[in-house]
């Protein structure tokens, strides 16, 4: 029931700049946290951002502070990310996530490379 669909990756040169968005259904969208993770080839899964329900406090991982932005729209049931100044290092799948997850599965995610 619970659908949270990524989309807006893609291949970008260092530097640049994408904007992911997570569009959710099946839930009351503006009583849930949502998060951003992001898990690199070899890796494990990180947790890059944090958005509360009312879009009123945010955190963010040491490694993005200053370059990504979390930010929702209630209305539209939207969470997104925006990616500045992007380096091959912010090479991943990118998933969103509400909190509590409640045993929610992981969705497709969107894959963001970073290259030149």
């Amino acid at each position: 029931q619970v659908q949270l669909v990524e989309s807006g990756g893609g291949l970008v040169q260092p530097g640049g700049s994408l904007r992911l968005s997570c569009a959710a259904s099946g839930f009351v969208f503006s009583r849930y946290t949502m998060n951003w993770y992001r898990q690199a080839p070899g890796k494990g899964r990180e947790l890059v951002a944090s958005i509360i329900g009312t879009g009123g406090s945010t955190d963010y991982a040491d490694s993005v502070k200053g370059r990504f932005t979390i930010s929702r729209d209630n209305a539209k049931n939207t969470v997104y990310l925006q990616m500045n100044s992007l380096k091959p290092e912010d090479t991943a799948v990118y998933y969103c996530k509400r909190l509590p997850s409640l045993g929610d599965s992981w969705g497709q995610g969107t894959q963001v490379t970073v290259s030149s």
